[in-house]
Formats: structure tokens, C-alpha cells, sequence
């Protein structure tokens, strides 16, 4: 018995002494998805939004990563620019940024459009966020003119500030209506999985290849 006692307590300080020096679990890789009703994934059930789903895509190709969802209905950049920190929080890795849907949808002046986005973009790298740009393409019953420098926005805005850049969020997805929901405008839960599989290479080439902190 006694035999076994010593036997005991030196398997225990070994166990203990091994736990004293193996490595703390990385934190995940924090992202926010900052955005409106395309990314708060309207009229859609839990785990279906798109920052849910990303989320789901990020951890089977082996990164550890948290996606929160701060999409917020109706939003337009100016809507997003005041809550921007509060909806970032410090710690915060990479935010997508996806807003300027409701600019267009509400003809609001480009220029405008982009002064938000920019003033958004200049505060998270502030921060020392990365931001991936997620854009959005006029309606052309807006008109050629609103329509050409509305689109322009975002391909801009990438290059001036050499971002990443997915063109257009609802590529693959407007105009099927088998992926929309009946307002012809969001995208249903198979909508989301074609956004996700489109947006993915660009989300993982900015985050760079799975590591202790992905």
C-alpha cells in the first residue's frame, strides 16, 4: 500500500508539472461581420445568417475563428459609421465590411456612400483591423449615371486602400429566384451557402493559412 501511495503521488506530480508546461489554447481568430439585412440574414433561422454559416466554412477548412453577426436591418453607412465601435469590439481581428445596399435602394448620393465607408475603413485601420470589402451593385432602374458611379464605389475604395475585395455580395444569387427569398431581394438559406462559397478564398487569403491563432 505503501508502495502504491508513492507510486500515486509521483504519477500526479508528473501529470501536474506536464499541465504547468503545456501551451494555453490560442484564442480564436475574432471576425465581425458589419453590415445590414444581408448580413443580419433577414427572415432567416439560427445558424443560417451568413456570418454563421462563414463561420461553420472557416472551421472545417481548419481555422479557428469566431464570425459575430453585427448586421443590422435597415442600415445605411451613415447608420453604420455611428455605431461602428460599439459594434467592433477591441480584440477584434478583421471586420467584412458590407454596407450601402439601403444608400442605393434609398438614392442617396454616392459620393456620400463612400465618404462613410472610407471614414469606416480609416477608423478600423486605425485599430489596426484588417477589413475585408464586401460591395454592392446600383439597381439600373436608378439610372446610368447613378448607376456608374454608385458601382464604382467599392472597386475604389479597394484599390485606394488595398483591400480585399468581393465585388458583390448577392453574386450568383440575384436573379435565381430558387435562392431568394419572395421579397426578390435576400437570400434564402441556399442563397447564404453560394455567398459563402464565392466569399470564402477571399476571407481565408486575408486571414492567411490556418495557424495557432486561426
Amino acid at each position: 500500500m505503501a508502495a502504491f501511495k508513492i507510486l500515486f503521488r509521483a504519477l500526479l506530480v508528473a501529470i501536474m508539472a506536464a499541465l504547468a508546461v503545456a501551451p494555453a489554447a490560442a484564442d480564436p481568430v475574432s471576425i465581425v461581420g458589419m453590415g445590414d439585412s444581408l448580413m443580419a440574414g433577414y427572415e432567416l433561422g439560427p445558424g443560417e445568417p451568413f456570418a454563421a454559416k462563414l463561420q461553420d466554412a472557416l472551421k472545417k477548412n481548419g481555422y479557428y475563428a469566431t464570425v459575430t453577426n453585427a448586421g443590422v436591418s435597415g442600415d445605411t453607412t451613415s447608420d453604420g459609421q455611428a455605431r461602428l465601435d460599439w459594434s467592433v469590439p477591441d480584440g477584434t481581428d478583421l471586420v467584412i465590411l458590407e454596407l450601402g445596399s439601403n444608400d442605393m435602394l434609398r438614392g442617396i448620393d454616392p459620393a456620400l456612400t463612400k465618404k462613410n465607408l472610407e471614414a469606416m475603413i480609416e477608423r478600423l485601420r486605425a485599430r489596426d483591423i484588417k477589413v475585408v470589402l464586401f460591395g454592392m451593385k446600383a439597381a439600373p432602374n436608378l439610372g446610368p449615371d447613378y448607376q456608374k458611379a454608385f458601382d464604382a464605389i467599392y472597386p475604389d475604395l479597394a484599390a485606394e486602400y488595398s483591400l480585399p475585395l468581393y465585388p458583390f455580395f448577392l453574386d450568383g444569387v440575384a436573379g435565381h429566384p430558387d435562392l431568394q427569398l419572395k421579397d426578390g431581394m435576400h437570400p434564402n438559406a441556399k442563397g447564404v451557402d453560394r455567398i459563402v462559397s464565392g466569399a470564402l478564398p477571399i476571407v481565408e487569403k486575408a486571414l492567411g493559412k490556418p495557424g495557432k491563432n486561426s
